[in-house]
């Protein structure tokens, strides 16, 4: 295979460092590092001088936080989207705005090649390259990882070592971590036997929920058309917005996650995430729809959720069905606009309390106390009417 120029997913790690050097010699062309920052606490003056050093063409650092949150974490929280029941999409919310800079650096470069860093065997290596295919399939993709031989650590090592790559000396995690603005997740090593509880010190973004305050903490949520837009009366763009959230959550222990997934490719795997303004964001929202979408809005709504969620988590993102979900999904916020107020105690996001002007809620209407608008002898009718076909399934059983 003949490439010209590739633009590398690159974060300055031993793998895609490795790779870096391997594609400059496999394909003997140029290639450009490209490194997007999705949020990640990262040193980047590092990252660029390190790709530089290992021989990249051109080091490109993306700042996308901003359009992270607005365009990909915001849309998918508007459709409540959660993953088998749990999980809130941290990870594969991430990839598909990093693989659309990618492409568009390989059309600004010349790139004829895109490359990766994901296995073979995990959900990475489908997004990226249902991405890269979406937006642009003329582009040739290699994923080495599925190509090489380089398939251990050792071998990884001993690669670094013979080409003066710098490999940390710090000691090697117990486990593998991806991290930005909506979650941190952590998996493999120790935690592949699912038997296994999380070591405490692990956790980076909340407090222990028993080392949390004693004291519970109130927090409102202001939300226009579906999005958050401030938080305590402070209205708050959507990377100030996601960062006052995870803030307040993760003072609290709030936002910890540990499952067993399914992942596309067919096998299970477990991971343990930490969520905590997505968890925020996610109750508060749900919670101001139960008063500004119509029963059965909601529950047509609610039945699109888990399709929502599968596309994203497999990687379509840019696929014709989700654009036709997410503005299915969007089509509903136009009336959830109001304030949630929630209680943050120990691990515990709890709503106490929410309010609108588009709000469905009438306590003329729902009363236990005399009332003038409700008539509560039509209920019979009513009943006897829904009653109808079980008193005649119990009649021909007689």
């Amino acid at each position: 295979m003949t490439i010209n120029k590739i633009v590398l997913a690159y974060s300055g790690g031993l793998d895609t460092s490795v790779i870096l050097k391997w594609l400059i010699e496999e394909y003997q062309c140029p290639v450009v590092a490209y490194a997007a920052d999705v949020g990640q606490q990262e040193d980047w003056d590092a990252v660029r001088e390190k790709g530089m050093a290992t021989g990249a063409e051109k080091v490109v650092i993306s700042d996308l936080r901003e359009e992270f949150v607005r365009d990909y974490i915001f849309p998918a929280f508007r459709a409540n989207a959660i993953y088998e029941g749990s999980y809130l999409l941290g990870t594969s919310l991430a990839r598909p705005i990093i693989a659309r800079e990618q492409v568009r650096i390989a059309g600004e470069e010349g790139a004829d090649g895109v490359s990766h860093g994901a296995t073979g065997k995990g959900n990475d290596q489908v997004r990226f390259e249902l991405a890269y295919l979406a937006l642009n399939p003329r582009l040739k993709i290699i994923a080495p990882w599925r190509i090489w031989d380089l398939n251990s650590r050792n071998k990884l090592l001993a690669f670094a070592r013979e080409h003066d790559i710098p490999v940390p000396v710090t000691k090697e995690k117990p486990y593998s971590s991806d991290e930005n603005l909506l979650h941190i997740s952590f998996e493999g090593g120790i935690l592949e036997d699912p038997w296994n509880e999380p070591e405490p010190d692990m956790f980076k973004l909340t407090v222990a929920p028993e080392q949390a305050p004693d004291t519970p903490r109130y927090v409102e949520i202001d939300f226009a058309a579906g999005n958050p837009v401030a938080v305590d009366g402070e209205r708050l763009g959507p990377l100030a917005m996601m960062t006052r959230l995870n803030e307040l959550a993760g003072a609290h222990g709030i936002g910890r996650l540990d499952l067993v997934e399914n992942r596309f490719v067919g096998m299970k795997s477990r991971g343990v995430y930490e969520t905590p303004g997505g968890t925020l964001l996610r109750v508060a929202h749900r919670d101001l729809e139960t008063i500004t979408l119509d029963r059965e809005v909601m529950r047509i709504r609610d039945s699109l959720v888990p399709r929502y969620s599968e596309l994203v988590y497999n990687g379509f993102w840019f696929s014709p069905e989700m654009e036709l979900l997410q503005k299915t999904m969007d089509e509903t916020q136009e009336v959830v606009n109001g304030t949630v107020r929630l209680k943050l105690y120990k691990g515990n996001c709890i709503p106490v309390g929410r309010k609108s002007d588009n709000s469905l809620y009438h306590e003329s209407f729902a009363t236990f106390e005399e009332d003038e608008v409700y008539n509560q002898a039509d209920a019979e009718g009513f009943i006897k009417l829904n009653s109808l076909r079980m008193q005649i399934q119990a009649l021909t059983r007689k």
